[in-house]
């Protein structure tokens, strides 16, 4: 049974955080089964403002995370199939002639609501996805010169298939940084698909269930989360690792600054797991790879999956062979 909305007290203190984020998580658990790991790090990816990038092979649970994060946080939610053909008013919205006003008027699109869900966002042209582009690292959208502000909070989830590449264009580099985490689902256990297979009937997970928290409990959360300490000596950790990638023979092109300000953003998020008011070491490499492997540029040349899992071994030697404090 899913749990009902509970109001967080003022002020929020980190372990009522903790305590909100598990009930979140118990409750997406009852939809997307046998996947607590990256439930965890999609809700790490909301506390901290970011945005999420699924990417995976079709049929794993993308969509339905999304949606299932939707309706669990109480955030009003979009779907958009990016297509060859979709066009930049398709996603920002357009302005409309009104006869009774004699004037044109705005009529928003689909990314004014607070998660919108970009489902295959590599199949869009460029225009459009610059468009998005804007939406993401602004939180607003301009429309025949005049910026309409986005709703708060404000979160894409993306998806892509790392495998398929007919008819796609390559997310470039500047887009791919403005997510803060990347994610695959990968197929679930063994025993949790029999299951599944088993008790699947009519009746789809995702309509029993219920909102957690509301829009307000989420903006509280991503303020405590913002408030979340940080030590000098852990500050210097998170740099050694960045600059660890950057001087590594094996890498094109490294973590740039913004890359690092994400990684320590999603590591406070994630000590709120913790209960903690303060990053640790242990935070900090929790988040290397979903954090920082697509910001990274191989060498090899690999792409797709390929490069993916390139990306996270180095990036898990680099976490190996750098010192972290006491």
């Amino acid at each position: 049974m899913n749990s009902p909305v509970v109001p967080l007290a003022p002020p929020l203190a980190a372990t009522a955080a903790q305590s909100a984020l598990a009930r979140v998580a118990d409750a997406l658990s009852e939809v997307v089964a046998g996947k607590r790991q990256q439930i965890e790090l999609a809700l790490t990816c909301v506390v901290a403002g970011g945005h999420l990038l699924l990417e995976d092979i079709p049929g794993v649970g993308k969509t339905t995370l999304a949606d299932a994060l939707a309706r669990a946080l109480g955030l009003s939610f979009a779907r958009i199939q990016f297509t060859a053909d979709l066009m930049p008013a398709d996603v920002t919205g357009v302005q409309v002639f009104s006869a009774a006003s004699t004037a044109f008027q705005f009529r928003p699109g689909p990314l004014f609501r607070s998660l919108v869900l970009a489902d295959e966002l590599n199949r869009a042209p460029p225009r459009t996805q610059s468009a998005l582009l804007e939406a993401m690292g602004h939180g607003h959208v301009t429309v025949d010169g005049v910026t309409h502000p986005l709703p708060r909070p404000f979160l894409v989830v993306a998806t892509q298939n790392p495998l398929d590449l007919s008819g796609t264009y390559p997310l470039p580099d500047a887009q791919l940084d403005r997510f803060l985490l990347r994610l695959t689902l990968g197929h679930p256990p063994a025993e949790v698909e029999a299951a599944l297979l088993a008790s699947r009937g009519l009746r789809h997970p995702l309509e029993s269930l219920h909102a957690v928290l509301d829009t307000e409990h989420v903006l509280r959360l991503q303020a405590r989360a913002s408030e979340v300490h940080v030590d000098a000596a852990v500050a210097r950790y998170a740099v050694a690792v960045a600059s660890a990638t950057r001087q590594h023979p094996q890498l094109e092109r490294g973590a740039s600054t913004r890359a690092a300000l994400s990684l320590m953003a999603a590591a406070k998020a994630h000590a709120l797991w913790e209960g903690r008011d303060f990053v640790t070491p242990g935070d900090v490499t929790a988040l290397v790879v979903p954090a920082l492997a697509h910001r990274v540029a191989l060498r090899s040349g690999a792409q797709g999956a390929a490069a993916r899992e390139e990306a996270a071994e180095l990036l898990a030697d680099i976490v190996r062979r750098t010192p972290a404090p006491r």
